[in-house]
């Protein structure tokens, strides 16, 4: 019964990036996908300029982000105009994804199965999104939502 599932329990939500202009690009820290089945990073991209936004997913070793690298192909999906539709368009699989220059609030999602994802075999289980340089009209946001291994009293910790 769909009743029974509670998104703050089950998919609690991480701030990976919070609100802010996107001049100059940034990255979120690290987090711990070690005991995650499947994990999501939702990101909204209000683009008030028609400099394009590219959306990176970063793999590491740690928390700290050693040996970060590009992740893995993935899955993506795209809302392309928040304001006249909620449809998420399936996009090419990649470990990125770059904004059009349509002046929209956007949502895109990547979809991270870690083993598929991630060099989990090479000790790659922490991700990070990074965001390149655009305008400072451009305001971007991403949160982190993960489907635990397990089930327990509480949820695992993903900075660790």
């Amino acid at each position: 019964m769909a009743r029974q599932y509670s998104m703050p329990y089950q998919f609690p939500p991480v701030c990976l990036l919070p609100p802010a202009a996107d001049a100059g690009g940034r990255t979120s820290t690290f987090r711990d996908l070690a005991n995650a089945l499947k994990a999501w990073i939702v990101v909204h991209v209000n683009q008030g300029n028609a400099a394009p936004v590219t959306l990176s997913i970063l793999q590491g070793q740690d928390v700290l982000g050693t040996g970060s690298t590009a992740a893995g192909v993935m899955p993506i999906w795209l809302t392309a105009a928040t304001a006249t539709s909620d449809t998420l368009a399936v996009q090419t699989p990649a470990a990125s994804f770059t904004t059009s220059a349509a002046l929209a609030d956007k949502i895109v999602i990547f979809e991270i199965t870690p083993e598929m994802c991630l060099n989990v075999t090479g000790g790659f289980h922490t991700i990070a999104i990074e965001t390149s340089a655009s305008n400072a009209a451009n305001i971007t946001e991403a949160e982190l939502f993960m489907i635990g291994s397990y089930q327990g009293g509480s949820e695992p910790s993903s900075y660790v």
